[in-house]
């Protein structure tokens, strides 16, 4: 189960904010192992201005802590939903590629451990 952390800068905290960001750590609980009771995600949320053009810039960071290490992702958009899911998506996409880094090194490995009690030599087949 991943513990969170929700802070909101400029801003009241509303239902409906507390809801995204609860979608957004049920989404990430299939990236991270069951017994792996260190994970953490911090999750700030935050209006800004911008000085130039006016309007308001919502940006949104997610801090993700596990034990396989940390991950931060940002986004600034004009809407605030928007800016959530932009760093979902891309918080999500970096564990994707973590998670696939490893499995390939496992079979990697494996396979270089067969091919060694094969006898042949340590290298890829292709």
């Amino acid at each position: 189960m991943i513990r969170k952390t929700l802070k909101a800068t400029s801003f009241l905290l509303t239902a409906g904010i507390e809801q995204a960001v609860d979608r957004i750590v049920e989404s990430l609980e299939t990236y991270v192992d069951p017994d792996d009771t260190s994970a953490l995600a911090e999750i700030e949320v935050s209006r800004t201005t911008r000085h130039h053009r006016g309007g308001e810039i919502f940006r949104a960071e997610i801090n993700f802590h596990s034990r396989r290490g940390n991950l931060r992702v940002e986004s600034e958009k004009e809407d605030l939903y928007i800016a959530l899911g932009a760093a979902k998506d891309e918080l999500l996409e970096a564990l994707r590629s973590r998670k696939l880094k490893r499995i390939h090194f496992i079979r990697r490995s494996g396979l270089a451990l067969k091919n060694m009690l094969r006898g042949l030599p340590w290298r890829r087949r292709k």
